[in-house]
């Protein structure tokens, strides 16, 4: 099993090109099912990427990979199958969105309950909600959805009790070809719904923003083919942005839209960070007295969960004390026995972190435990004193494309060993 060995103490100084969202790229994948052929270009080819081309593929989806160019093509039959098996969706909670494409193409689907990192229940239960409202019928056994619709899926109003990125797709998808008009109420509004929409539009779709949080679909006979660039990923983008700050260098990102992560930057600045704006490049410029701050994650345009544990890296460093509230997820602090192996002074109370600042990080052996804590060690092994061995990096492959590589070209001592 792959490790990562880092030896910390080095300015990160260079170049970084930002890949394509992953959160992003998840729904896309999804909803192609709508349609006989596809292509999407600035793919990031992780983990979750091919497991969500596994899956389509095991449909009977006839995927074409080009690595070097970042693009996917995807040519469908007239007949998929509807059922996505436990072994294609254990490891990644994004496959469940094949539900609602597959329940709205064929009128049926058996899909397994989905996996994931372990950071919190994340029920799906405003996803079966949601279907059933647009008429289908489900029931849960022995692991899987089990869902029909004998007709077509008809329009409807629905409103979520609760924000769910998730639920929000999986619904826009299904309405896409749903007779009539649906409502979405108090739905996400992320960025990467946002590109979903306008892919889901470029194939004939008929969805609009009636504000913030409501979203108005026209359903429509079926979805053309079309080709499609997906948005840049904002939270590798935060990620390397909090990397630059916490070793105090001074990074050029590239593939930016800066507007998109306005929240980070504000946040980043109250700190000391300093930024520099261009067309679609971010320049970040480190600072050597971090200032302390509090911070409360919330739904998009607030502070993202995905950003949390790298921000508390960043906190441990900082001249003076800090606080986190973590609102979206409740088991989100993995990572903060792993970097108390490193010297960091972390308390948790509920869903609050008090992070002790001015400690001085040291190199240790420590065990990636999800996605986003994976980096967040990361970011600590790149400033810590001595070397750090990170155990369990698949989970950093899920989401992070050549992060060794991107981190080595500005200076890091990094590397995969096995």
């Amino acid at each position: 099993m792959d490790k990562l060995e880092i030896i910390g103490g080095k300015k990160l100084q260079g170049s970084i090109n930002i890949s394509g969202s992953k959160n992003a790229t998840l729904p896309i994948l999804a909803a192609t099912i709508l349609s006989k052929k596809i292509i999407i270009k600035n793919t990031p080819f992780v983990r979750d990427i091919q497991t969500m081309i596994n899956l389509l593929s095991s449909l009977g989806s006839k995927i074409k990979i080009n690595l070097k160019k970042n693009i996917i093509k995807i040519n469908n039959p007239n007949k998929l199958e509807t059922f996505a098996s436990y072994n294609h969706v254990k490891t990644m909670r994004a496959g469940v969105l094949v539900l609602g494409p597959l329940l709205a193409k064929f009128g049926k689907a058996k899909v397994s309950l989905p996996g994931g990192c372990a950071i919190g229940a994340r029920p799906i239960d405003l996803h079966i909600e949601g279907l059933k409202k647009l008429g289908a019928k489900i029931k849960l056994l022995n692991g899987y959805i089990y869902a029909t619709a004998k007709k077509k899926l008809k329009g409807t109003k629905i409103n979520f009790n609760k924000i769910s990125v998730g639920a929000t797709e999986n619904l826009l998808i299904a309405a896409c070809t749903a007779q009539g008009r649906t409502i979405l109420n108090n739905c996400a509004c992320e960025p990467e719904i946002k590109d979903l929409v306008n892919f889901l539009n470029k194939m004939g779709s008929k969805i609009k923003w009636m504000s913030k949080r409501k979203i108005q679909i026209d359903g429509v006979n079926e979805l053309k083919e079309c080709t499609y660039k997906v948005m840049f990923d904002r939270l590798e983008a935060g990620t390397f942005v909090i990397a630059a700050a916490a070793t105090n260098g001074k990074v050029r990102l590239n593939n930016v839209n800066w507007k998109v992560i306005n929240c980070e930057i504000s946040v980043l600045k109250k700190m000391g960070v300093k930024f520099t704006k261009h067309r679609n490049q971010l320049i970040v410029i480190g600072n050597k007295k971090i200032k302390k701050t509090n911070v409360s994650t919330k739904p998009y345009p607030g502070f993202p969960t995905d950003l949390q544990a790298q921000l508390m890296t960043l906190m441990c460093l900082a001249k003076g004390d800090s606080k986190i509230t973590e609102n979206i997820f409740e088991n989100r602090f993995m990572q903060v026995p792993e970097l108390k192996r490193m010297g960091a002074r972390i308390k948790i109370k509920g869903k609050k972190a008090f992070i002790k600042g001015n400690q001085k990080l040291t190199g240790a052996e420590l065990m990636a435990t999800d996605l986003r804590a994976s980096v967040s060690l990361v970011i600590a092994a790149l400033v810590a004193k001595n070397k750090s061995i990170i155990n369990r990096v698949y989970h950093l492959d899920r989401g992070y494309e050549n992060i060794e590589k991107k981190l080595s070209s500005c200076g890091a001592q990094i590397k995969r060993i096995e």
